[in-house]
């Protein structure tokens, strides 16, 4: 596909907010593994090829297994995630899919039996991130492939 705009030239100050987000959401003390594998359920699932492209990468870049990044987009029927990762990853998809699933009682009591009630505000945040950072990517079309990551992510 061919790239429609260079959204952080042609409005600067909308990417410098979503990089306060993000630096918000690096520095919450959640473990970086989760919030890569978030990162990259989420963009499956809105098909965001530029995102998936990236956060695989830093995932790799950080220690993470090809196996567990593979098989995040069935992480159900998958026995590589802990309780905390299947909590945070069923999380994640129904923030995502907020309008189809309305965040019901027992998603939230699942999630709220592996994160405190400040972790799962910081997770939240980081599922809006994404969303985020998929609806640009997906709406103007950076060009995907040629991200490379930065190395071992903290």
């Amino acid at each position: 596909m061919q790239t429609r705009l260079d959204y952080s030239k042609a409005a600067p100050g909308s990417v410098q907010a979503m990089y306060k987000l993000k630096k918000y959401v690096d520095e919450s003390g959640q473990e970086h593994s989760l919030h890569e594998l978030v990162k990259t359920r989420v963009s499956q699932m809105n098909g965001c090829a530029f995102c998936i492209d990236m956060h695989t990468k830093d995932a790799r870049a950080a220690g993470e297994t090809e196996q567990r990044l593979y098989g995040v987009c069935a992480w159900r029927e998958a026995p590589n995630y802990s309780e905390r990762e299947r909590a945070a990853l069923a999380w994640a998809e129904d923030v995502t899919l907020i309008s189809q699933t309305h965040v019901s009682d027992e998603e939230y009591e699942a999630a709220r039996a592996q994160f405190s009630e400040e972790e799962l505000v910081k997770l939240t945040m980081a599922v809006i991130a994404i969303n985020g950072w998929n609806r640009l990517a997906i709406a103007f079309r950076p060009e995907v492939g040629k991200y490379q990551s930065r190395g071992k992510a903290e």
